[in-house]
């Protein structure tokens, strides 16, 4: 059975997060920012499946954010070094996948992990 199609308009906000969450990689994280405020702002009216994925991208900046200090924390020891270009991965990776999910009309696989 066909699933109906997705309207254009529903899905453009969510992918436009995701877009800015991997620009992040490249940004220095400030397009992170920009795009968990947007998140919020668009979450309370989206349809319910969009709402997990707003969910989905609010906590993946919260436990970025978590990550990335910590990562801070083990670079005095030079430890850290070694776990951002894992951050970026975990980032791309998770981004990915909702976005990848985002389109087909899903929710995401587990909005509540803290790895993707």
């Amino acid at each position: 059975m066909a699933q109906p199609p997705i309207p254009r308009d529903e899905i453009r906000a969510p992918q436009i997060i995701y877009a800015l969450y991997l620009a992040g990689i490249v940004t220095a994280n400030i397009t992170l920012l920009i795009g968990v405020i947007i998140a919020y702002v668009y979450r309370k009216e989206a349809a319910p499946w969009l709402q997990q994925h707003y969910r989905y991208l609010i906590r993946t900046f919260w436990i970025g954010t978590l990550y990335a200090g910590i990562a801070f924390l083990l670079s005095i020891v030079i430890v850290g070094t070694l776990l951002w270009p894992l951050l970026a991965v975990w980032l791309g990776v998770r981004c990915v996948l909702g976005w990848v999910d985002v389109r087909k009309g899903l929710t995401p696989a587990r909005p509540n992990s803290w790895l993707w």
